[in-house]
């Protein structure tokens, strides 16, 4: 596992910017656990992204079991190669606890990596996230929020801000003393501020939604949506409007 120090980036320039920029992130800066993503340095993408799918929806301790069963399938102990995946019957991967949809996920992940689509980790470290995204959304049952937490949690990648993630968009409500949480877009914006540190933002804002804790957190309702009169709205309110100022005549 890593250690702070261990990070592609600076992070002590990273906090100085964002305690600058944001008091509300200071204060969490000064109150909260201090940065530390915990990266795993030993996981290729193609293992980062097998366990992310294992985990997907599902418990943590549910899926840890299933994570072991998976790896007992492997000649080596640890996350099943990617030929291995494919050589693995499906029926044996449902009785370790896979469902269909992820089964399929698996075996689309492992195709894709010997195709060369998903990187190695050498060749991830060399593209932009943008390109990581692009790449690695391709794969079956992988989602821009999971491609975000493999930049975050496995490549350490510091301008990553997860606008879809529930914990972000609440711990933000909790932070800024907000009643509803951002729309993607509004949150996207505010974070502006926060570049090129992005991810040590996100960090602060899941510790405010842990440490509100749930009977809080729970309180915070969703987006306020934006008002749209339609034209055909409007048309009939006109309407009705000029009926009545006839009556009057």
């Amino acid at each position: 596992m890593s250690t702070v120090s261990e990070l592609p980036f600076d992070l002590a320039a990273a906090v100085t910017h964002l305690s600058g920029c944001d008091p509300s992130i200071a204060r969490l800066v000064r109150e909260a656990v201090p940065f530390d993503p915990n990266i795993d340095h030993t996981q290729s993408p193609y293992e980062a992204l097998t366990e992310a799918i294992v985990y997907q929806s599902i418990s943590g301790k549910a899926a840890a079991t299933i994570s072991g069963r998976i790896k007992s399938l492997s000649a080596s102990g640890g996350v099943p190669t990617p030929e291995e995946m494919l050589k693995l019957n499906p029926k044996t991967l449902r009785k370790a606890g896979l469902s269909g949809a992820k089964i399929l996920a698996m075996r689309d992940l492992a195709q894709k990596t010997i195709d060369g689509m998903v990187p190695t980790h050498e060749e991830a470290l060399k593209l932009s996230d943008e390109e990581l995204v692009k790449r690695l959304i391709s794969v079956r049952g992988i989602g821009v929020w999971t491609v975000e937490m493999f930049l975050i949690f496995r490549l350490g990648r510091p301008d990553v801000l997860p606008i879809h993630d529930l914990g972000v968009k609440k711990g933000w409500s909790v932070a800024y003393g907000k009643k509803h949480m951002p729309r993607p877009k509004e949150l996207l914006a505010f974070g502006e501020r926060w570049r090129p540190y992005r991810t040590v933002a996100s960090w602060y804002l899941w510790r405010a939604f842990e440490r509100a804790g749930y009977a809080a957190t729970n309180k915070i309702r969703p987006p306020k949506l934006k008002r749209k009169r339609t034209k055909a709205k409007r048309v009939s309110v006109n309407s009705r409007s000029k009926r009545r100022h006839s009556l009057r005549r």
